[in-house]
């Protein structure tokens, strides 16, 4: 199997190509932008057979430059939601995706795409359907009017489309992300170099820390990418999370506690962390007012519904596995 991976140095692309490399899959073309060049080491060890910058794939691609591709996955993106330039959000974010998708569609590419559950922003309900779609900021806003082409054009596609709408993703190859890295790998630095982790104080009528997210751990998000991937009869656009909201504080008590165990040193509740001085709450910031989904949960009947079965970890689980592979980063 011949497949592309754009985004390909990024947290999620970086992870993908890892999953493909072991189902045996290695000849696989990587698409990015190494403006950024520390990225680089995503790919370390990783097996590709070839290396576009996305300045020159897309239009090469449409020219059915590189013989018959079996897939796209296409990871590459803006996700900054800080990010207010709309014009350049919707270029990089819809328009690019939209070229891709016709040349896709053209060459009888199958397309497996990175959606967002920003899409559902101010909803109070997270279910793969328009009522539902409420986005807060122009990054949610991009994700939606692609998704929204997707719809329109599944009954009369000639090969596999999938949205993956991620909720929270963390897990390794982040680093480069900065202050759009996740959670679980700020906690990890913030333990490491204060001693201590900060969390949100009150805000939405949730008390300090309560905020709840559906934190989905990237080894996950690959499963279900490659089970979709084998499985290509299977079209349409689906929640990607555990299906599970979880409190931050249970995101910085299961960091906290990781990086203790990794010392020799026991696990303490929430209260006893509170106390220490060990999680500390700041006020909300200003700058998020109105524009923060203080609760995410994923409805996972339209995945399940597809046949998909796969069990996803807790935020317990994930976040030990990652602050492991963390440490041993150095």
């Amino acid at each position: 199997m011949k497949v592309v991976v754009t985004g390909a140095a990024g947290m999620i692309g970086s992870n993908i190509v890892q999953g493909l490399n072991a189902i045996g899959i290695d000849d696989v073309i990587a698409v990015d932008n190494l403006t950024n060049g520390a990225k680089y080491r995503n790919l370390l060890g990783a097996k590709i057979s070839d290396y576009f910058d996305k300045t020159d794939f897309y239009a090469r691609f449409a020219r059915h430059e590189f013989g018959k591709i079996d897939a796209v996955l296409h990871e590459g993106a803006c996700s900054d939601t800080m990010q207010h330039d709309g014009r350049y959000m919707l270029d990089t974010n819809y328009r690019c995706s939209k070229d891709l998708l016709d040349a896709c569609q053209a060459q009888g590419t199958r397309l497996l795409y990175a959606s967002s559950a920003a899409t559902y922003g101010g909803s109070a309900s997270f279910r793969e359907e328009p009522q539902f779609e409420q986005p807060l900021n122009v990054y949610g806003y991009s994700k939606l009017l692609f998704d929204n082409v997707v719809r329109r054009m599944l009954p009369s596609s000639k090969s596999q489309v999938v949205g993956f709408r991620y909720f929270n993703v963390y897990g390794p190859r982040e680093q480069h992300k900065g202050r759009m890295a996740s959670v679980a790998f700020h906690h990890f630095n913030q333990f490491r170099e204060h001693g201590k982790v900060k969390l949100f104080g009150e805000y939405g009528g949730y008390g300090p820390g309560m905020q709840s997210r559906d934190f989905v751990y990237v080894d996950d998000v690959v499963a279900v990418n490659l089970w979709f991937l084998q499985n290509p009869g299977k079209s349409g656009i689906f929640n990607l999370g555990t299906g599970r909201a979880q409190p931050f504080n249970d995101v910085a008590v299961a960091a906290v506690n990781a990086a203790r165990t990794l010392k020799g040193e026991s696990a303490l509740t929430l209260a006893e962390l509170v106390s220490r001085g060990l999680v500390e709450y700041i006020p909300f910031p200003e700058a998020l007012v109105g524009k923060y989904q203080c609760f995410t949960q994923a409805d996972l009947t339209g995945l399940r519904s597809s046949g998909c079965d796969h069990a996803f970890a807790d935020v317990a689980t994930g976040v030990q596995r990652y602050v492991s592979w963390l440490a041993a980063q150095g």
